[in-house]
């Protein structure tokens, strides 16, 4: 019998976080759970300590090596090709999980099976390594602007509460394998990866639950992607949106004019996000607005005055106010 759920964890370089990440795992596991760690060719410790790990625990624990680092995508690809449970948790090796976080979603499994399940997540700091010390709780982060602690199917719904906290990491999202068989794939070679997923599986999915609950303690650390710019992650975020809003259209030609203006509100959030990283490390050349700019009207499908009546329409003029200079 296959496992009711796969937890994904790909490794790089991690070797100061890696152990309270797979115990915080192996603390609320048991034989219906599968285990696969993925060590994309670190340069530091972090493979041998792997295999420490897992010499001294009672837990299976499977182990795959890619033969050179081909990045934090393909090893989530390599991961799911590999995967066989039911479900699918992908948890970045230097965060952890909750305690409890596992028999939540299982109670949540067993009494609904959605084909998507919503958490929310905590920036984590720790006063100690030891999973056994105090957790200095970080501000609790919501991931789902919708309805809570029930079976959900409207997909305009799902689409504007994703979009409404842009929370896209797909480690807050825990899937049907089924949904990726279909040839539904991480790209390879990009930035913000997530992006691009979680708006494609969500297109898949006919029921979903969100639970307001804690299940991810995000840890932010110095040299982490996210807090390294650079013109390669700027423009990969830039072109995270595209295409988003045609392919939903394409599937709900009836999307009402709301759920749209929420997801035209995330891509300008976006765009001034990058033009002001760009600012930040010195990129920022007297041409680049206009050409994210263009882009930008191209994701959203309007023009600068329609999108300037919009704010108005909705409700938003001083958030219009705040953005006009870059607009």
């Amino acid at each position: 019998m296959n496992p009711w759920l796969s937890i994904l964890i790909p490794v790089y370089n991690v070797e100061a976080y890696l152990e309270e990440c797979v115990e915080s795992v192996l603390s609320q596991c048991d034989a219906s759970i599968e285990i696969i760690i993925l060590d994309d060719q670190s340069t530091d410790g972090s493979f041998r300590l792997i295999n420490r790990i897992v010499k001294n625990s009672s837990h299976v624990i499977k182990i795959i090596q890619h033969e050179k680092n081909y990045g934090i995508s393909a090893a989530r690809n390599s991961l799911v090709a590999a995967a066989t449970g039911e479900y699918l948790w992908f948890l970045d090796s230097d965060d952890a999980l909750t305690q409890c976080a596992v028999a939540q979603l299982h109670n949540i499994v067993q009494e609904y099976s959605p084909d998507l399940v919503m958490c929310d997540y905590r920036i984590w700091r720790a006063d100690a390594n030891a999973l056994t010390q105090h957790w200095v709780q970080g501000r609790h982060i919501s991931t789902f602007a919708g309805t809570a602690g029930v079976l959900l199917s409207n997909p305009m719904e799902l689409f504007a509460g994703l979009y409404k906290k842009g929370k896209l990491h797909c480690w807050s999202k825990i899937s049907k394998r089924t949904l990726w068989l279909a040839g539904l794939k991480f790209p390879e070679g990009k930035y913000y990866e997530d992006m691009v997923t979680t708006q494609q599986l969500a297109l898949s999915v006919k029921n979903y639950f969100y639970t307001p609950s804690v299940w991810v303690l995000y840890r932010r650390r110095a040299g982490s992607i996210l807090t390294t710019p650079s013109i390669k992650k700027i423009e990969d975020m830039s072109t995270g949106v595209s295409g988003v809003l045609d392919a939903w259209i394409k599937k709900y030609p009836d999307m009402d004019a709301a759920t749209r203006f929420v997801f035209i509100s995330y891509c300008v959030k976006v765009y001034i996000f990058t033009i002001k990283e760009l600012r930040k490390i010195g990129q920022l050349n007297p041409g680049s607005p206009s050409v994210y700019r263009l882009r930008l009207y191209e994701d959203i499908k309007i023009n600068k005055y329609t999108l300037i009546k919009q704010f108005f329409l909705h409700g938003n003029p001083f958030r219009l106010l705040k953005c006009w200079r870059f607009l």
